[in-house]
């Protein structure tokens, strides 16, 4: 069974710092592409950030310059560095990877459960 399991959010205020951590755990092959995505109250989910395995980062553009991503494929782990936070960016945010577990031959998209960030202002 393959689970992927976020830490690292919280309340922080307006300007400060959190690092999300999303580590995939489990009878895992490999692991193409992992990703944040967010999701306010009353908005739709959307892409924050993914890294492939290679380490090629792409970008929500209004993120750019105050969020890093950024992953260590021998812990099969992802990170995402949040730096001057504002309270727009809080949301629920996910970890997704696309991986391929030991028993099969295909790559399925896994999901973490999710961790709140909150930005008070």
């Amino acid at each position: 069974q393959v689970q992927l399991v976020e830490s690292g959010g919280g309340l922080v205020q307006a300007g400060g710092s959190l690092r999300l951590s999303c580590a995939a755990y489990g009878s895992i092959s490999s692991i193409n592409d992992m990703g944040w995505y967010r999701q306010a109250p009353g908005k739709q989910r959307e892409l924050v950030a993914r890294i492939t395995s290679g380490g090629s980062t792409t970008y929500q553009d209004s993120l750019k310059g105050r969020f890093t991503i950024s992953r260590d494929n021998a812990k099969n782990t992802v990170y995402l560095q949040m730096n001057s936070l504002k309270p727009e960016d809080t949301a629920v945010y996910y970890c997704k990877a696309d991986l391929r577990p030991y028993y099969s031959g295909n790559y399925y998209l896994y999901w973490g459960q999710g961790a709140q960030v909150t930005v008070s202002s």
